[in-house]
């Protein structure tokens, strides 16, 4: 039985490749962590430099028993792996999936890379898919990460209060986002603009 997301490489036409994760990235995506020390983010889940082959593990165990897809993202300059991101939380029945996981070198942060980044993913989500709907989730303390979804144009849905217990034993609010496959005509363009326009 083929499954709902089959591997495929993205490529977008400026920024960004993204590449199925495997293995033999770690020592690369672990270089790309370094840069900003992402793991001292406590709202987030970048792992720390002795966990990154248990991080990877259980990303691949994800893909195999649930039908996700992790990334990793290479800058297409100079090929150089600058972060991660996946599909998870797959519906296949429903059509529907989360795009998350998500983080950057702190040096191609507020660059075009994560706007390219998403229009691909979203692009194959909706019109190669069928989505019917993308969600986003991110921490409420990770006000970074819900200004940029809302400047991709995805709408807040709601927020799910002591969602989870995060790995330090504070209790995470998860604010959720998504898109859907109506708006997906007008979000694609204007993710376009996004990164057709000047940067100042």
């Amino acid at each position: 039985m083929s499954r709902f997301i089959e591997p495929v490489t993205l490529t977008g036409r400026q920024w960004v490749v993204l590449e199925p994760m495997e293995r033999r990235h770690a020592d690369e995506l672990l270089e790309a962590a370094k840069d900003g020390e992402l793991w001292n983010l406590w709202y987030t889940g970048v792992a720390t430099p002795d966990a990154v082959m248990g991080y990877m593990d259980a990303a691949m165990r994800m893909r195999e028993e649930l039908g996700a897809m992790p990334f990793v993202v290479r800058r297409k300059a100079d090929g150089k792996i600058v972060g991660s991101t996946r599909y998870f939380n797959v519906d296949a029945k429903n059509r529907r999936l989360e795009i998350g996981h998500t983080w950057y070198s702190r040096s191609v942060q507020r660059t075009g890379l994560n706007t390219e980044a998403k229009l691909i993913l979203l692009k194959h989500a909706f019109e190669e898919l069928d989505c019917i709907a993308v969600e986003f989730r991110t921490h409420w303390f990770n006000f970074d990460s819900r200004e940029a979804i809302a400047r991709l144009g995805a709408k807040q849905d709601g927020v799910l209060r002591n969602h989870q217990i995060s790995p330090n034993g504070t209790l995470r609010d998860t604010v959720v986002f998504s898109i859907i496959a109506s708006e997906w005509p007008t979000v694609k363009a204007h993710l376009r603009w996004l990164l057709n326009k000047p940067r100042g």
